[in-house]
């Protein structure tokens, strides 16, 4: 069995509140085993037959709206990319674990998006940007709660959806998953 990590977006932030207790809960309910849950804020570990992870995607998507009247994006990653998307992040060596995050994204964007992303966001803020696998990789050198990166504005310039976590709270997800 493959250990994956479903990473929700909007989860317990922006009125989209649910008890983690009621997700894992969902999580046995579709028969996925060794459910936990990490921090209250829509990361799930479990266990599952080795599967191509936009199925197990489309699956979490339909049960947030199914069963709890919710959309949320979900990006699910295994431990091997969640590795990945630590180390692979340039800026988790200079900049701050609770400011360094990477963005997991829906599908890989191109570089012309990633260089619409890039023009579109000079002179807005200091943030740093790096393009990763399936991924953005941000330093929100002032805090992410003073960025004009929002949801939207990346979701419209790379042409996906996405939900971040910072080095901090991903070092913690990939402990739990060894």
């Amino acid at each position: 069995m493959t250990r994956y990590v479903a990473l929700f977006g909007s989860i317990n932030v922006g009125g989209n509140r649910l008890k983690m207790a009621d997700l894992r809960y969902a999580f046995e309910r579709e028969e996925f085993e060794d459910v936990e849950t990490v921090v209250a804020s829509g990361n799930v570990l479990f266990s599952f037959d080795d599967r191509p992870t936009d199925g197990l995607e489309d699956l979490f998507a339909h049960m947030m709206r199914d069963r709890f009247d919710m959309k949320s994006f979900v990006a699910v990653r295994t431990a091997v990319e969640i590795r990945a998307a630590i180390e692979d992040n340039p800026f988790r060596i200079d900049g701050a674990e609770n400011l360094v995050h990477t963005h997991f994204l829906a599908h890989q964007p191109s570089q012309a998006q990633f260089d619409t992303l890039l023009r579109d966001h000079a002179g807005r803020g200091p943030e740093r940007l790096a393009l990763g696998d399936r991924a953005l990789f941000i330093d929100f050198e002032d805090g992410a709660g003073n960025t004009k990166l929002s949801g939207p504005f990346l979701a419209k310039r790379l042409g996906c959806d996405g939900t971040a976590r910072n080095m901090r709270s991903l070092q913690r997800i990939l402990d739990k998953m060894a």
